[in-house]
Formats: C-alpha cells, structure tokens, sequence
C-alpha cells in the first residue's frame, strides 16, 4: 500500500481549507464567533470522509486494524480535530486581533495536527476509498519518475527540514508578516505554507519507509527547536513591536501591542519547543527499547 499515493489529493484538500480559513477577525465583538465558511466546513467533511470510507474498506479486506492500527486511525482523528479546531473555531478569528493568538494558531496546525494526521497515514488511507481502477491510476501516477523523485527530494529529511525552517523565518518578517494581515490571499498563503512545511518535515521523520534513524530525527527535532526558540526569544525580548497592525485591536483585550507580541513570543519559545523536544525524547527511548529487546533476543538465541 503505497504511502505516497494520492499526495495531489491530499494537498488540494488541505490546501482550499487552509486558505479559506485564513482570515481576520472584523472586529472585537465578533470575535468569538465560530467560522463555518462552506469551503473549510466541506473540505475538513470531505477529507474526514475518504479517510473513514479507505479506512472501512481497507479493515474490510485486510481485517481489523491490518494496514492501518487503531492507534493510527485515533492519532488521524485527533489531528484532524486540531486542523478543524484552528481554522473554525474562534482561534482563526481572534487570531487577526491578537498576536499572540495567531501563534497559538499556528502551533496547533504545526505541532498539533500535522504530526497526528501523518501518523494515522491519511494518504495510504485516502486510496483505499477510492474505487480499484482509480487506486491502479494513482498508483501508476505516484511511480512516474518525475513525481517520484520530486516527492524523494521534498520529503528527504534535510529539504524538509530546511523547508519548514524557511518558511517560519521568512513569513515571520514584518513585511511580509504585514502583507499577510493585510491581505486574505496573502494569508491563506501564508497558513498553507506554515501546515505543508510542517506536514513534509514530520513526514521525513516519521511517515515514510525510509524515515531517518532515532538519532537522526532527534537531531532535526532539537534543531528545530534550537532555531524556533530563537525567533520567539527575540520576539519575547524585541522593544518595539514588529507588527504594528495589531495595534487597532489588542487594547480592546486588555494589552499593549508589545505585551502581545511577547506573549505570542513566549508560546513560541517555550509550549512550542518543549513539544519538538518532548517528540525527540520519545523517539530516542523508543530506539533504546528496541535496541534492549534486540540484544535481549540474541542473548537467549545464543544460550
């Protein structure tokens, strides 16, 4: 069952629920209002729906929790309700009044939903509800070797990574932090990047045959967090606030546009960071486990 199968598939509908979601709030007293906007509500329905369909049909044919274990399908699930919870709930409106809230946002479609939905293997699962012909084509389409490579080389460990760290500097510039507040399709680009970047890096680490050793992702891990950390501690640190157009809303919520730039800061450097080490830490002992078990196993196969 191919992992890389319907890769389109899966950017084109996180993609159109990603950019319609990415809008600010207009004013205060909406804020806490809930975003059920039909592009994001029948994408997120559309997505959470061919996974449950490969998923019945898959277990149907395979049997239960072959292919695809319970773990799995219940760590998509939890991701895909992070995905929901950031682009619908009030999250995304308050998000274009507070800094800081944008933030949180953020973390939650990075280190939230992206490593949930990867681990539940949307895309193997995404096949299966598809009818037998089209899975040969995708199949088929998947293995052409310009895809083929092209996917190699954006899910290669050290391009995800760079791609991933590119994307938080860059869209964390003010110009460019600006444009995006300024405008939806600007934004939408914005959030697409943040959630594709994320969705490639911990695919390298964790989604693929080849994924990279214990140490290895560790080591991007604690990179990332290194690199992460840094840009939220100058945030948390900075004099000035970088985004003066959030300078119309916060006040209304109780802060100065400084306090909430250091707020959002502090969400990067710390909950943000604790979470890549929290992931590395994990892997390792999972990577001492197995390795006592191994040296276990040759032990009484040599007595």
């Amino acid at each position: 069952m191919p992992l890389r199968a319907l890769p389109a598939l899966a950017a084109a509908l996180l993609a159109m629920s990603t950019a319609a979601g990415a809008h600010p709030a207009s004013d205060t007293a909406d804020a806490w209002a809930w975003s059920f906007e039909p592009w994001v509500v029948g994408c997120l329905l559309l997505s959470a729906g061919l996974y449950v369909r490969g998923l019945w049909r898959l277990w149907t044919h395979a049997g239960y929790a072959r292919g695809i274990g319970t773990w799995q399908a219940a760590s998509f699930a939890l991701g895909w309700t992070a995905l929901a919870a950031s682009l619908v709930s009030p999250l995304d409106t308050i998000g274009g009044e507070l800094f800081s809230v944008h933030m949180l946002q953020h973390e939650l479609l990075m280190l939230i939903a992206a490593p949930l939905m990867v681990i539940g293997r949307p895309l193997a699962t995404w096949t299966w509800a598809l009818p037998f012909a089209w899975r040969q084509r995708a199949g088929s389409a998947a293995a052409m070797p310009p895809l083929a490579v092209a996917w190699r080389l954006l899910t290669a460990p050290l391009v995800a990574w760079a791609c991933h760290a590119l994307a938080l500097w860059v869209w964390h510039a003010p110009v460019l932090f600006e444009a995006a507040l300024r405008s939806p399709a600007v934004h939408a680009l914005q959030h697409a990047s943040f959630l594709f970047s994320a969705l490639l890096f911990w695919w390298a680490l964790l989604g693929t045959p080849r994924s990279v050793a214990a140490p290895g992702a560790t080591a991007y891990l604690f990179t990332t967090m290194i690199h992460t950390g840094a840009l939220g501690a100058l945030m948390t640190v900075a004099t000035r606030p970088w985004y003066p157009s959030y300078a119309a809303h916060v006040a209304a919520w109780g802060l100065s546009p400084l306090e909430d730039q250091q707020l959002g800061g502090l969400i990067m450097w710390i909950p943000a960071g604790a979470i890549y080490a929290a992931a590395g830490l994990m892997l390792i002992a999972r990577w001492l486990a197995g390795d006592r078990r191994s040296a276990r196993a040759v032990g009484q196969a040599a007595t």
